[in-house]
């Protein structure tokens, strides 16, 4: 949503299509997982009263809002992509069968999943996990508000520690906020390391994916 309150900001999903370009320009296969939270969160509907799980139905609803304008953005560059989703809606996208989505990365498309894990009470950081190990992927990036995991919110606490390496246990033992509970220990089982980068920082994309940039990395090994 960029900037606004609320929405699609055509020029962010423009940059992040570019951004996903350079590295599928580079050989790297890339599937990817989108949020709905500039649209719908179904937390934010549960707490206003609304039934937690019909909240998450509208959320997952609004992540394939969100990946078929990335899906646009992509097409735009050049890139063949593919949506599935986890609720069936053939007019729109295809659903998300495992052996189709790993064809289509066999054959050089990006793979855009949509509606989370197709289940209430999940978010799409687990659902974001589980892809990750279904589809064998080596790394789960995760490009967020901030460049990498903190002690705390560095936005209200300004000499906050950034770690530049973290175990998955000490992510779970601190209850560090980068991710569900749920997404940490599926990624843990599957030995799946989690790299949290900005989305913000034009190009950090290509740059972590190469070894460099700013983040934390998340692993077995990893130290707090």
């Amino acid at each position: 949503m960029g900037a606004g309150s609320f929405g699609i900001d055509q020029d962010i999903v423009e940059r992040v299509a570019r951004e996903v370009k350079r590295v599928r320009d580079m050989g790297v296969q890339v599937s990817l997982v989108v949020g709905g939270g500039n649209i719908f969160r179904g937390v934010a509907g549960a707490a206003t009263g609304m039934d937690r799980a019909s909240g998450d139905y509208m959320g997952m609803l609004a992540t394939v809002i969100n990946a078929l304008a990335v899906q646009n953005a992509l097409e735009h560059e050049g890139v063949d992509t593919r949506v599935l989703s986890a609720i069936p809606m053939a007019s729109v996208c295809e659903p998300y069968i495992r052996r189709r989505a790993i064809r289509h990365m066999e054959k050089g498309r990006v793979v855009i999943f949509g509606a989370g894990t197709g289940n209430p009470f999940f978010t799409t950081d687990t659902a974001a996990a589980l892809r990750a190990a279904e589809m064998g992927c080596d790394a789960l990036l995760k490009g967020t508000q901030v460049d990498g995991v903190y002690s705390a919110d560095p936005k209200t606490t300004p000499d906050a520690t950034r770690y530049e390496s973290l175990s998955y246990m000490d992510v779970l033992r601190n209850d560090l906020k980068v991710m569900d509970a749920s997404a940490i220990s599926l990624a843990r089982e599957n030995k799946i390391p989690i790299v949290v980068f900005s989305i913000h920082k034009e190009s950090e994309f290509g740059r972590v994916v190469q070894g460099g940039g700013t983040c934390t990395v998340i692993s077995e090994e990893g130290e707090l």
